[in-house]
């Protein structure tokens, strides 16, 4: 790690807004893990948090080298008014070495470097192709368009960014004009929450509970769920009288998962409770992941830590989580999805060896390990500014 002549210890500032929103996601999910991992490894920082009022701030005991301050909310127009002005003069008036944007874009005082988490390409391709994939309500289209403009402008203006993936990084300079020395690939820890659970008895009131009496594969309804829909009749018949698919969802899923339910297949679990599905990692036979898009894939994870066989698709940053512990196939190629399925459903060796490499591979990835790269960037984001005042200063 870089380090810096100080008379202080270093101030760091961290929007960390999505703690205080109610939210969940992604986003969401990467602060609740990195912060408290930041603090430890961070004892000799100084850390400054900033929420607002919107919800109440989720996380509690918070260590002596971190100060929370509550910017106002009222309506949804606080949170523009916060994004251009209120958390940066409030960075100015706590003196803050370095402003850290976890969420894509954000803009801190001109005295300190800027770092921003760009956790994917999106808010930085052109406004049509953003536009693309969406909905095209004129609410959805001003929301895309509002973070579209704020992400470039807040990347131009930064001096460092943070992303989970190689694939990420590669499609960050597809789109910016940015130094990629300057980018920094900090994969994500898994959820601390998620563990294999050895409670038979546990199990079995999750399976009874669901009314689960065969054993499954487990897919997100979410994620391409069309794909295995498709392949499920082309495995053996004696397979698919034995096993059934697992859908589970956050929200109404896409209409595959509903038709592969009403055809007899597949069971459909919305909503679930956290404790209950990772009980259903625990107990399936695979996970079947063949999302069309991921900048990271944080669920594999969880399957690998839980002792499931993966088979996911070739798309985006999965490869790089994936490794060489789980199976991978063309997110739309239901023929070799099929001949996965077969084996890992047929083969205990294979099942065996899958789930000791998911285990093994599971355990490269920690948020202490994330801690210590995002502070050593801080860092590195603060040297470049500083080189960068001395160039304007001589110039």
């Amino acid at each position: 790690m870089a380090q810096l002549s100080r008379t202080r210890p270093l101030r760091i500032g961290i929007d960390a807004r999505y703690l205080s929103h109610g939210l969940v996601g992604g986003i969401h999910t990467y602060l609740k893990n990195l912060l408290p991992a930041l603090f430890a490894v961070g004892d000799n920082e100084q850390f400054v948090l900033y929420a607002d009022q919107k919800a109440p701030f989720e996380l509690s005991d918070l260590p002596a080298n971190v100060t929370l301050r509550t910017l106002p909310y009222r309506h949804a127009i606080s949170s523009v008014h916060n994004d251009l002005f209120s958390i940066k003069r409030a960075m100015v008036a706590d003196r803050i070495d370095i402003a850290h944007f976890p969420a894509n874009y954000g803009f801190g005082p001109r005295n300190a470097a800027t770092v921003i988490t760009l956790h994917d390409a999106i808010n930085v391709m052109p406004l049509p192709e953003i536009i693309a994939g969406h909905n095209k309500d004129p609410r959805s289209i001003a929301m895309m368009t509002y973070l579209h403009l704020l992400t470039r402008q807040a990347v131009r203006q930064s001096h460092g960014l943070l992303t989970v993936s190689q694939h990420a990084k590669r499609d960050i300079l597809r789109y910016c004009r940015y130094d990629a020395d300057a980018i920094t690939v900090i994969p994500h820890g898994p959820p601390p929450d998620v563990r294999r659970i050895t409670d038979k008895q546990a199990l079995a009131e999750v399976r009874q509970r669901y009314g689960l009496s065969r054993p499954f594969v487990l897919a997100d309804g979410l994620k391409n769920p069309a794909v295995l829909a498709r392949a499920w009749p082309l495995l053996p018949a004696e397979l698919r009288e034995r096993y059934e698919i697992v859908f589970f969802a956050r929200r109404e899923p896409w209409p595959a998962a509903r038709e592969a339910v009403e055809a007899g297949y597949a069971r459909l679990l919305l909503r679930l409770p956290r404790t209950d599905l990772i009980a259903l990692f625990n107990m399936a036979a695979a996970f079947v992941f063949p999302s069309w898009f991921e900048g990271f894939g944080i669920p594999i994870l969880e399957a690998m830590i839980c002792g499931t066989p993966v088979i996911a698709s070739d798309r985006g940053a999965i490869p790089e989580v994936v490794g060489n512990a789980g199976l991978i196939c063309d997110a739309e190629d239901e023929r070799t999805l099929a001949r996965h399925l077969a084996t890992v459903l047929s083969d205990a060796t294979v099942s065996d060896r899958l789930r000791q490499a998911g285990w093994r591979r599971a355990q490269q990835f920690s948020w202490q390990q994330a801690a210590q790269q995002t502070l050593a960037a801080y860092y590195t984001a603060i040297e470049r500014h500083r080189q960068a005042a001395v160039w304007i200063g001589t110039s």
